[in-house]
């Protein structure tokens, strides 16, 4: 599996792979009206020009794909999706190191997911990221918000804690 730098090019690919893969989600809330679902194409695209989106390739097929921004030190990630055929296979662990590796000057990760996510939660705190906030959106929808902090260590440089 490669992860490489996504082109505008492969935005329908990954439209197509992000309405499969948040399925999961929607039947999880009982809510096929998420924004990762009735997102546009051109919506997707736009993106591209303020967002640096990476995909996971296999076989000469996209199997997974990661969205992220920058603004001031904190380092925005959105819209991790793994094809369901390739989950628990550490795609998503490895779209997650890379585009983190792609913000080195971010002292602070943040994303979200919805509180019934349990295999996204049991994921992000794996990889260091603690739960700092709750965000009711619905009766069927909190949403949980989590961060993994720099922390410096005992020569003054900024680093993260082990995961």
């Amino acid at each position: 599996m490669n992860i490489l730098p996504a082109t505008i090019e492969d935005a329908a690919v990954i439209l197509d792979l992000q309405r499969l893969a948040y399925q999961t989600e929607a039947a999880i809330y009982d809510d096929y009206t998420i924004p990762p679902l009735v997102e546009t194409l051109d919506q997707l695209r736009e993106q591209f020009h303020t967002k640096r989106i990476l995909k996971a390739v296999e076989d000469g097929r996209v199997v997974g794909s990661v969205r992220a921004f920058q603004k001031d030190t904190t380092c925005f990630v959105e819209r991790l999706i793994v094809d369901p055929e390739h989950r628990n296979r550490g795609v998503g662990a490895a779209l997650m190191h890379r585009i983190e590796a792609t913000y080195p000057a971010a002292g602070r990760f943040e994303l979200f997911t919805g509180h019934r996510s349990v295999n996204n939660l049991r994921l992000y705190e794996r990889l260091g990221y603690r739960e700092f906030r709750r965000q009711p959106v619905s009766e069927k929808l909190t949403l949980v918000y989590l961060e993994r902090r720099a922390v410096p260590n005992r020569r003054g440089v900024t680093e993260f804690p082990a995961r």
